[in-house]
């Protein structure tokens, strides 16, 4: 089984399961070779129990609208009412609620919900601080929305003209990359204790540059394991409820990405 650079689509039930879904194809065990296929995606995942109905990609779809609506809408509000110290109450009950439902593989929407509400409060903040902190920064915040969204739609073609294959190298890549990204930050903050700028990978630097567009270089690639494991979960015959799930991991990344394009664009309007 592939794993993913995003902890949420780690370590996911396994069992047997049958396909409702051929990315190739678009249709239901269309032949030999995809029911064979099919039949190795369901050992992967949870299989949706009697009674229940197995996933779909309009599950996915729609439940990942709802999440990232949420998270805009409570953005939008935050940054608009001037709120700005809930920036970061909210990233710290969104952090806590988000490893609750990364170690329960929870599909509850509740808490994907909060979660991403969260999220939004935090990020509404923080772009309204800064766009009002100057004419620099006014419209910031619209750019950095719309290059996230952006960056999903292209990087979903990617994943479904298979431009890029998700295969286990390209996985452990990404995954070395994304753990050599987390540990430079680290190290950068750490370092920002004892000199001015730390190592200069946030202090808006050509070097600060360089890093913010590898970051982004690497959230981007990251969706494509996200794609890949919601494909392989619905091929699987998971639970609809399972959607919530994937779109909690899904905002996970999309949250990342947001903040490193609305980071890069801060460097531009400083110039």
């Amino acid at each position: 089984m592939r794993t993913s650079s995003n902890p949420a689509f780690r370590n996911l039930p396994s069992g047997q399961g049958y396909a409702t879904f051929d990315r190739q194809g678009g249709g239901m065990m269309g032949g030999g070779a995809a029911y064979a296929d099919t039949q190795a995606q369901g050992a992967e995942f949870g299989r949706a129990g009697a009674g229940e109905r197995p996933l779909t990609v309009d599950d996915v779809v729609i439940k990942t609208a709802i999440t990232a609506g949420v998270a805009l809408v409570a953005g939008i509000l935050t940054a608009i009412s001037g709120l700005y110290w809930l920036a970061l109450p909210a990233f710290i009950v969104g952090f806590v609620v988000s490893l609750i439902v990364i170690f329960k593989q929870s599909s509850n929407p509740a808490l994907v919900l909060i979660y991403s509400a969260c999220m939004g409060v935090a990020l509404g903040a923080i772009t309204g601080a800064l766009e009002f902190s100057g004419t620099n920064f006014q419209g910031i915040g619209f750019q950095a929305i719309v290059g996230t969204a952006g960056v999903f739609v292209g990087m979903l073609v990617v994943y479904k003209t298979g431009a890029v294959k998700v295969t286990p190298k390209f996985t452990k890549w990404l995954i070395g990359a994304s753990i050599g990204v987390a540990v430079l930050m680290v190290v950068n903050l750490i370092a920002g204790f004892f000199l001015t700028g730390g190592l200069s990978l946030r202090d808006g630097s050509p070097l600060a540059y360089l890093f913010s567009i590898v970051c982004i270089g690497i959230a981007a690639f990251s969706l494509l394991l996200d794609f890949d494991m919601a494909d392989r979960a619905v091929k699987g015959g998971a639970p609809a409820t399972f959607a919530w799930y994937i779109a909690f991991g899904l905002m996970t990344t999309l949250v990342w990405l947001y903040i490193e394009i609305l980071r890069l664009l801060s460097y531009l309007r400083q110039d």
